[in-house]
């Protein structure tokens, strides 16, 4: 048999080189990099605070005018004194001795009171044209029957608080429209009768002391 010459030994030698240097062309290529790039989350969308709505101005509760009343029960045994302002009212009954009750409450657009105080104390009355009140007040079980008229100043109702010698002075007054005075002082929850006040200027003296009583409002 017959061996191959040099060309065909060169032949095969060629086409090998070319083989290798395909496949290393082939898997020698780097792959581009990926020019993706993760974004970062956007951020919340900020919400605008908003404005809190104006809130409505609160009516009054009331058509009632703006007045003080001071009368007497219909059986002479208190007197009772009322203040009305902006709707509210305060009251207070009085026996010049022991008896006495503070009470508060509401007054209706149809100027009707319904008025409460401690120990279950109640006045229900009637605004009456602005010129007086009529009604009733309960104080201690016992109900009175009442007619107050319209007050003007220094008539009308009065109250001090202090702290006199160590004890808590409480007291309350009435004035009426003829100048007399009822009034309750109670020392540490003691009720005794109360010294005069001047009516000019509210100034009583309560064990020595000098105290400014002052006209009193809801």
């Amino acid at each position: 048999m017959k061996r191959p010459g040099p060309l065909l030994t060169l032949l095969a030698g060629l086409v090998l080189a070319a083989f290798l240097l395909t496949l290393n062309a082939t898997t020698g290529t780097r792959s581009a990099s990926s020019s993706y790039q993760e974004q970062s989350p956007s951020p919340a969308p900020v919400r605008s605070s908003q404005a809190s709505p104006t809130p409505a101005p609160t009516p009054s509760r009331s058509g009632a005018a703006d007045a003080d009343y001071a009368g007497r029960t219909d059986d002479d045994a208190a007197a009772i004194a009322v203040s009305v302002r902006g709707g509210r009212a305060i009251a207070y009954f009085c026996d010049g001795r022991t008896r006495e009750s503070w009470l508060k409450g509401d007054v209706e657009d149809d100027g009707t009171l319904r008025l409460t105080g401690e120990h279950g104390a109640k006045l229900e009355g009637t605004l009456e044209d602005g010129k007086g009140i009529d009604g009733t007040v309960e104080v201690d079980g016992t109900r009175h029957a009442f007619a107050a008229d319209r007050a003007k100043k220094p008539s009308g109702l009065w109250r001090a608080t202090a702290t006199v010698r160590s004890a808590k002075i409480d007291g309350g007054w009435i004035v009426l429209k003829d100048g007399s005075q009822v009034g309750v002082v109670t020392r540490d929850g003691e009720p005794s009768p109360a010294p005069r006040i001047d009516p000019e200027t509210g100034a009583v003296t309560v064990d020595g002391q000098r105290l400014t009583a002052r006209p009193v409002t809801p």
